[in-house]
């Protein structure tokens, strides 16, 4: 019997497809995107010619644009869910720039205004004995420009200070009575209703409140730094005990229950394991409350009127502030001229206390970072 032996011959290699693979077919190419991006700033800038051409209007129609193009052609590659997901993730991303731009030109401007003038003489000096006369001067380039917010740094540091001390101890105490000892009593509940109430209350009312109350013990109008500094308290309280209120709920109670069941007294706990334990959303929390009130105006002009000269003692005589500051220099200008030095002091004056709060927020993080509890392996 014989076996006859068959030969193929080998399949041929076809070509590659032109078509894309099942694994990226209905897939939007890596180009769809900032193609539609480029196209939506060529159509808003023609649209916004139409009416009146602006950088801010054309930004406005480039946004419009994409955000109505971009999920439509999404939608049309990769179905209605893609389209759907895609168009709130650029929403989401517009939102973000529309709260960044702001941001970034507010620092913008008063850094390019500010700058000129940060000079020594504005840190080192006040404006004690500064007439019209000498922005005059100064301003016609017969002269530097004298007067500086010396005095206003001092009245704000001092101001500050005595308010955080005395809002703090006060809002973190009110915040660990209402999470580790109110249980939901009656009590808990009407501080936390009241704590919403001032959460609302004008400045100008925790000014005029300091003010009387000062007046019905030292007599009226009685003005110095103190007074300011009670009136910013009655603002600070309740951020305080919000914020402080929020990051004690956050503690697991596990932690707390171990501490319990090794024999740990309640207060101990509390200052040894929960505030540790929640310190860094605290700091935050002050810091917040200290850029609430940094710069607050009308109730210092109440409580603590206006000086021109330095004053170190917040518990007598009038002081000044960079916020109140900022105000008379801008409100009653000393030279008719331009540029008006009194304007380049303000700027100026806006700048440090933007610097004072982020400062402040870097004196927050190194405090929370050395107060945090330390993680360490065996």
């Amino acid at each position: 019997m014989s076996t006859t032996a068959s030969f193929h011959s080998p399949t041929p290699v076809r070509p590659s497809s032109p078509r894309r693979s099942q694994l990226t077919r209905n897939q939007r190419p890596t180009w769809l995107v900032p193609v539609i991006g480029a196209a939506a700033v060529v159509v808003g800038a023609a649209l916004s010619a139409l009416v009146g051409f602006s950088p801010a209007l054309w930004a406005v129609f480039a946004a419009v644009v994409f955000l109505v193009a971009a999920p439509i052609a999404v939608s049309v590659i990769e179905g209605g869910r893609k389209g759907a997901d895609s168009l709130v993730t650029y929403l989401v991303y517009t939102a973000f720039i529309l709260a960044v731009v702001p941001l970034i030109s507010v620092l913008w401007t008063v850094l390019a205004n500010g700058l000129p003038g940060l000079t020594s003489n504005l840190l080192f000096t006040s404006m004690n004995g500064v007439t019209g006369v000498h922005d005059n001067a100064a301003a016609e380039g017969q002269g530097p420009v004298l007067g500086g917010a010396y005095h206003a740094i001092v009245g704000t540091v001092s101001i500050t200070f005595w308010a955080t001390l005395l809002s703090v101890p006060i809002g973190l105490l009110t915040a660990i009575y209402l999470v580790e000892y109110s249980r939901g009593g009656w009590l808990g509940r009407g501080i936390t209703f009241f704590v919403d109430v001032m959460t609302g209350i004008p400045s100008i009312v925790a000014g005029l409140f300091a003010a009387a109350l000062f007046g019905l013990v030292f007599g009226p109008s009685t003005r110095f730094g103190f007074v300011a500094a009670v009136a910013l308290t009655v603002l600070m309280i309740p951020t305080v005990v919000k914020n402080t209120e929020e990051m004690l709920k956050i503690v697991p109670n596990e932690l707390r229950e171990a501490s319990y069941a090794l024999g740990v007294r309640k207060w101990r706990t509390i200052l040894k394991v929960v505030i540790p334990t929640a310190i860094s959303g605290i700091a935050s929390g002050v810091t917040l409350a200290i850029a609430r009130v940094i710069g607050e105006t009308a109730p210092l002009l109440v409580t603590a009127g206006f000086a021109t000269a330095i004053n170190w003692n917040s518990f007598s005589g009038w002081m000044t502030t960079l916020p109140t500051f900022i105000y008379y220099q801008i409100m009653t200008p000393t030279s008719p001229t331009s540029p008006d030095p009194s304007q380049q002091r303000a700027w100026a004056a806006a700048l440090i206390l933007i610097l004072i709060v982020m400062l402040l927020n870097l004196v927050a993080r190194l405090v929370a970072r050395a107060f945090a509890p330390k993680v360490t392996g065996r």
